[in-house]
């Protein structure tokens, strides 16, 4: 009789979701992503303009790195060991609200302490960017892990992540929107002004993403699907086994080179536009928008693909080739022919779809049916990102020369490097382990992990 139920139980999940479950679970990620998307563009830049040194801003950010790996590991150890989804999802986004307000609309432990001192500040920034990161991290990976415990169908499973992917994508233009408006309605004429600036944007951003939010626990269940229909899944997966797999040491540094170039390159484009190219102050918002249009024009281009393991290589190859080209004309594109950052940023959005989206495959393409420890490869992968991309930075900005609020500075090397060469370089890394990877679509784990890169990557 209770061999009958799991067989009905196991029945039942293997029947693909229907459009409103997917669609509410790719909303889901909707306030991480937004705030995620202003922390990267915006943070260095307003800690800087604000008064705080280029290698102090850094700190900031890499003690949020730190902690949100440190976190990423916990969560999903716990998550494996506990389930509960759901509620780690919701106690993540209530600090990421909380402390993102906290981090851009003022140092508030300034404010409880009564002074403003440079000390203070640093710390508060500091403290605040560590919570938030906290949560951060509890959220993306209690929302990752859920996707394959929602269903066992293949194509849902990818439909899960596509619009994900999808949502990530509006996140970013929705910010960069929302920048857009704020810059030109809240002119920047102190460093009070740049305070309300970022202080509106931050609020408006999680205004949004927390509407997203109740679509997302309206229409989304606790999943409750488990590993128990098939002995050989019902124990947890210990660490050790994922790292037997020579497969598991190439995703993780294809997935954590593709996080550096984005995220390295976002972090200081910004700095780039107004200071290497002297663009407008509206460009620091526009050539973001524009990068992130091309990454969702083209993944809307991708879900038309039926996807192999030949495939998957073959565009992973073409979007880090993309960057190396686009990285090394922003490297040395003079501020007198800034004009040419439009096409450019064309051209890098395009490669930042082409590698996200790839490596996103390769990671779902690892974990196939092993359940029960699919938070920890997500967890993992996500502490390499996390720890690489603050280390990265705070490295590059300990080079930076220091600005004052309001001061104009010549041409920055720093950006340049990190914005250009330095991704082209994280990028001619990634192009050798990619000819160096192995992916097998005849065997019959490795034909389950095919089905699920041969559904559309959008819904």
């Amino acid at each position: 009789m209770a061999d009958a139920k799991g067989d009905e139980v196991l029945t039942e999940a293997q029947i693909p979701l229907g459009r409103w479950p997917i669609l509410s679970y790719g909303v889901g990620h909707m306030l991480n992503d937004i705030t995620s998307a202003c922390w990267f563009t915006y943070l260095l830049l307003f800690l800087q303009e604000i008064g705080l040194a280029p290698r102090d801003a850094a700190i900031v950010m890499l003690s949020g790195q730190v902690a949100d790996g440190l976190m990423t590991i916990l969560a999903g150890e716990m998550i494996d060991r506990f389930g509960h989804f759901k509620l780690w999802h919701t106690g993540g986004s209530i600090l990421v609200g909380i402390s993102f307000s906290s981090v851009f609309g003022g140092c508030l432990l300034c404010t409880i302490l009564g002074t403003d001192s440079y000390l203070v500040r640093t710390v508060g920034y500091s403290f605040f960017a560590a919570v938030f990161n906290i949560g951060w991290a509890a959220t993306q990976v209690s929302h990752m892990s859920m996707v394959n415990y929602m269903t066992l169908n293949s194509t849902s499973r990818v439909a899960l992540a596509s619009c994900r992917n999808a949502f990530t994508m509006v996140a970013n233009l929705g910010l960069y929107g929302i920048a857009l408006a704020v810059f030109g309605l809240v002119s920047a004429k102190a460093c009070s002004d740049i305070v309300l600036q970022y202080r509106w944007i931050a609020y408006v951003s999680i205004f949004v993403g927390c509407c997203f939010l109740v679509v997302f626990h309206a229409g989304t269940k606790e999943p409750t699907l488990q590993s128990k229909s098939d002995c050989k899944k019902s124990a947890r997966i210990s660490w050790g086994y994922w790292f037997k797999k020579t497969l598991y040491y190439q995703v993780a540094l294809l997935y954590m080179l593709a996080r550096l170039i984005t995220n390295v390159s976002q972090s200081l484009i910004a700095f780039y536009v107004t200071r290497d190219l002297r663009m407008n102050e509206y460009s620091k918002a526009i050539i973001p928008a524009i990068i992130f249009c091309c990454s969702f024009f083209v993944s809307i281009v991708l879900q038309e693909i039926r996807w192999n393991s030949r495939r998957l290589k073959s565009l992973l190859t073409i979007g880090a080739i993309l960057w190396v080209i686009s990285g090394a004309a922003v490297f040395v594109l003079p501020s007198q022919m800034h004009n040419l950052m439009y096409p450019l940023a064309m051209v890098i959005g395009a490669a930042n779809a082409l590698v996200m989206v790839t490596t996103i495959g390769l990671e779902s393409s690892l974990v196939g049916d092993d359940l029960n420890g699919s938070a920890f490869v997500y967890g993992s992968l996500s502490f390499l990102d996390k720890m690489s991309c603050g280390i990265a930075l705070f490295v590059l900005e300990s080079y930076e020369e220091s600005i004052s609020c309001g001061e104009t500075r010549g041409l920055n090397t720093v950006s340049r490097y990190g914005t250009g060469l330095i991704p082209s370089c994280f990028a001619v890394i990634a192009l050798l382990v990619t000819s160096t990877l192995k992916l097998q679509d005849t065997t019959p784990r490795a034909a389950a992990s095919a089905a699920s890169l041969e559904a559309p990557l959008l819904v």
